[in-house]
């Protein structure tokens, strides 16, 4: 049976799905999204992040090499990222909070990175804790081979979904990857009758201009059980992590979203009638 790679278990969270959730974050991702805030999930295997603001120059660390660093360091300024499980360990931890997902109405939901590049893992995760009757969620990006997301799609309860353009230009330039199989898992998805909850992040002088938006939210409208319209916000939350990875950030001097813009796509896709949450 194969093992997982994941960073971390966030409980009790309350934006990844109804109610309060536990989310997996999964390490690996097909696309290279400039304004990712997990970057340290977007490349398979485990890394180093230095945390600079909590070194003291203590000299702990001197002469130690890679990943010991932060069994060395007594102030937490290296972590390391990426952790292998087993589908049974994972599934214990998870349900340790049953009874909070139960009371809550809420579950389980897998994030990243992307999931469905360990779909094997992930279904057998699913049917461990289908068997306990927790609610599960996929957060995906679709960019992945249907025949490797179809089956982890159709057995959990909820499909969050991610559109980041609808121009293909504008996605391929600002992910790596044009949107084509993207659009069509989104269809295939929605055809197969699972829940969804598509969520289209503004991102200032990339994606937020009308032409965009409305574009995107016309391709949300052709597809069925929409349960809600997540609108999300670019923020730059996440760029203290490219410097502990060594890496420059790729959104320098891109500000955050401004209110003007996430009104304007809640307020068009409330009109096509759908329910909409605005978040960050």
């Amino acid at each position: 049976m194969t093992d997982g790679l994941i960073s971390r278990i966030q409980r009790y969270s309350t934006r990844d799905g109804p109610g309060v959730r536990s989310t997996v974050f999964a390490v690996g991702c097909p696309l290279r999204c400039k304004w990712c805030a997990n970057p340290e999930l977007i490349e398979a295997g485990m890394k180093l992040i230095f945390h600079r603001q909590r070194c003291v120059k203590c000299g702990a660390c001197a002469g130690v090499t890679g990943s010991r660093r932060a069994g060395v360091c007594f102030y937490d300024a290296y972590e390391t990222v990426g952790v292998n499980i087993t589908v049974m360990e994972l599934a214990a931890k998870l349900l340790r909070d049953k009874a909070f997902y139960d009371q809550s109405g809420g579950g389980v939901t897998y994030s990243g990175g992307e999931p469905a590049l360990q779909a094997d893992f992930f279904l057998e995760v699913t049917k461990r804790l289908k068997a306990e009757s927790v609610h599960v969620a996929l957060d995906t990006s679709g960019h992945a081979p249907w025949d490797r997301l179809a089956a982890l799609a159709e057995a959990v309860d909820l499909v969050l979904f991610d559109i980041k353009a609808v121009n293909s230009e504008t996605h391929k330039l600002y992910t790596g990857a044009d949107n084509r199989l993207i659009l069509e898992n989104a269809q295939r998805i929605a055809d197969t009758g699972r829940e969804m909850i598509v969520r289209l992040l503004l991102v200032p002088g990339v994606n937020d201009s009308g032409q965009e938006i409305d574009g995107r939210l016309a391709f949300v409208r052709g597809l069925k059980n929409v349960r809600r319209v997540d609108i999300l916000k670019y923020h730059r939350l996440g760029a203290g992590k490219y410097a502990g990875l060594g890496l420059d950030y790729p959104m320098e001097g891109v500000p955050e979203c401004p209110e003007g813009s996430a009104r304007y796509a809640a307020e068009k896709a409330m009109d096509m009638g759908f329910e909409v949450s605005v978040g960050g």
